[in-house]
């Protein structure tokens, strides 16, 4: 059974997009106008490398078996779609249209799995230890959550690693590391059981009898999603430096020992708020993997690039980790750190302050 997908996002969600595709489902991607008209007129194309080949593989929309199409938000109709993804990073929420497009979502009460590395925090209220906590400070625009029933959000770790070429246009995404996405269910089995559909219908796609990375796993454990914040405290976050971005390798391998300290305080945070050792990635796989990631993390880009606003995990996970109790030094350096690269823009003299915010 074909199950029509809306996602909000078409970079980073062109790659989740491409999955559902290819596995026969079809996908409207929400985004603005003019990459809309691209995506319409062109379709998108995601670079992926099979783990039998050496070189990337271009995977057109046009040439799979879903059907795909892109929207603006005030053009969406909600009543065609079985589940929504939310896949642009955090403060983008806080845009108008799609603030708008977010509540009728939320009374249309469609599942929504995220993508994002900020979890919703209707997602977050799911967890016990959690429920009652305030955590909205580390939110662009926190007022954006408070329809959705915690039950109808689900986080999916965003483990793959994916960019837009700066040469290429807005319909090309490159995936450098194509690892799995893990989701959690959801509170209704009716919407758990199509999560396990698409599972499997992904995990049966073949591409000239080979297989295609980058799966869709489905977990009970509300927390084996948060194993990603061991990484993003780790690495991330880390690769803001007040003189400037640095590789998401360098900032795990300059001092590895410290790397690991602050990779299993975050592990045990996770802990602490019921997550099982078994939910989360070993420090030794993560930091394997980082050997390959040699450019900034996409945040510390934002930063470097003048964003007045990024994802802050490095701050929800301090907010959390005083909250219970158990704060780490490290991890407030780092929260220290971004904060002070993302309020230079607010002290630029006034002119070139109101240019800059309109970017």
């Amino acid at each position: 059974m074909a199950r029509n997908i809306l996602i909000l996002g078409a970079s980073y969600g062109s790659l989740l997009a491409t999955k559902f595709l290819m596995a026969g489902h079809n996908v409207t991607l929400v985004c603005r106008s003019n990459t809309a008209e691209l995506i319409n007129r062109d379709g998108t194309e995601v670079r992926i490398k099979l783990r039998e080949e050496a070189a990337h593989r271009a995977i057109f929309s046009r040439d799979l078996p879903g059907k795909l199409d892109a929207a603006t938000p005030a053009d969406v109709d909600l009543s065609r779609y079985d589940l929504v993804g939310l896949a642009m990073q955090e403060p983008q929420y806080s845009d108008h249209a799609i603030e708008v497009l977010m509540i009728e979502i939320a009374e249309a009460k469609l599942p929504c799995l995220s993508i994002m590395n900020m979890p919703p925090l209707p997602y977050l209220k799911r967890i016990p230890a959690l429920a009652e906590t305030n955590l909205e400070a580390a939110y662009t625009n926190a007022v954006v959550w408070e329809r959705f029933e915690p039950g109808l959000v689900s986080l999916c770790s965003p483990d793959p690693q994916a960019f837009r070429p700066p040469e290429e246009p807005a319909n090309v995404l490159h995936v450098g590391l194509p690892t799995n996405f893990k989701a959690t269910t959801f509170e209704d089995e009716k919407h758990n059981a199509m999560l396990r559909e698409l599972e499997a219908d992904i995990d049966a796609v073949k591409l000239d009898g080979l297989d295609v990375p980058v799966k869709l796993r489905v977990f009970d454990s509300l927390f084996v999603p948060l194993a990603k914040w061991s990484m993003l405290l780790t690495g991330n976050y880390r690769c803001v430096t007040l003189n400037g971005p640095r590789s998401i390798r360098d900032a795990v391998y300059d001092d590895l020992s410290l790397s690991q300290s602050i990779y299993d305080h975050v592990d045990a945070i996770a802990q602490r708020l019921g997550a099982d050792p078994k939910d989360q990635v070993p420090f030794a796989k993560y930091a394997k993997a980082a050997e390959s990631l040699l450019k900034p993390s996409s945040a510390a880009r934002a930063v470097s690039s003048g964003a007045p606003f990024i994802e802050r995990v490095d701050l929800l996970v301090k907010l959390i980790s005083h909250q219970l109790g158990i704060p780490n030094a490290e991890i407030d350096r780092t929260v220290q750190t971004v904060d002070q690269k993302l309020n230079e823009r607010i002290k630029l003299p006034e002119p070139a302050r109101s240019d800059a915010l309109q970017t």
